[in-house]
């Protein structure tokens, strides 16, 4: 590991785990045999993104545009939930870490909603990684449940905020309000689209795409991530001091 990495590691790191059910179907496993692997990954990547010193890790765990798959594959997603929940919450407490879930959690079950309740509650004041699991998420909702909260305090205050007011207010009525944006977006699987994730807090995010499916998603995977990202010129629209002299 150079000194460059090192130095530049990304203080949050989100992940869209792609290539679950690719993974089972190159075994002849049914789909939900690609899920439970993915879950396993998400726990071997949740300890190397500590020990890499990430404070934050994202996951896309369901997004809102999942509840069109089978109905039998949801159900078996919503075990697997309950699962992860019951069994994970208590090894993240263990660790220090501490979990939060973004995303429209009307939609779910009584049940998972106590358990993520549960889960918030338990590790909240835990100063470990922070595991952000994204769950019934879409970046566009996000935008638009922010933008109703926006619109609804100025009904009540008589008055229109400017542009400018709106966006640098914007971030506290996300649902990752007082979270740090990503600095690095990391997609499996070879496919190159962000697919309706963050799509606020990534405007300044890098991005890193690997042919490996997320069920195999390693070390050697997540160190070419963070060697990758710790090579990036992150100008945030501006110019670096070698530009400036050109």
């Amino acid at each position: 590991m150079s000194d460059s990495f090192e130095k530049n590691v990304p203080e949050h790191v989100a992940f869209i785990m792609d290539g679950n059910g690719r993974w089972a179907k190159k075994r002849s496993l049914p789909r939900i045999a690609g899920h439970k692997q993915g879950a396993e990954a998400a726990r071997r990547v949740t300890q190397l993104a500590a020990d890499a010193g990430i404070q934050y890790i994202t996951l896309f765990g369901f997004s809102s545009e999942n509840w069109k798959r089978p109905k039998d594959e949801i159900q078996e997603l919503m075990k697997l939930l309950r699962y992860y929940l019951r069994s994970e919450t208590a090894e993240l407490h263990k660790n220090n870490a501490r979990l939060r879930v973004i995303g429209d959690r009307s939609a779910f079950d009584a049940d998972i909603i106590q358990l993520i309740k549960n889960a918030e509650k338990l590790t909240e004041n835990n100063d470990g990684i922070t595991v952000v699991i994204a769950l019934n998420y879409g970046g566009r909702h996000d935008i638009a449940q922010a933008t109703q909260r926006i619109a609804r305090a100025a009904l009540e205050n008589g008055t229109v905020p400017s542009a400018q007011e709106i966006e640098n207010q914007f971030a506290a009525h996300l649902f990752t309000a007082g979270m740090p944006e990503p600095d690095l977006m990391v997609r499996t699987s070879g496919e190159h689209r962000i697919s309706n994730f963050l799509l606020w807090q990534c405007s300044y995010a890098e991005f890193f795409f690997t042919e490996t499916l997320w069920p195999d998603f390693g070390k050697a995977d997540l160190d070419e991530a963070l060697s990758a990202f710790a090579k990036r010129d992150r100008r945030f629209g501006g110019l670096t001091s070698s530009a400036e002299r050109v």
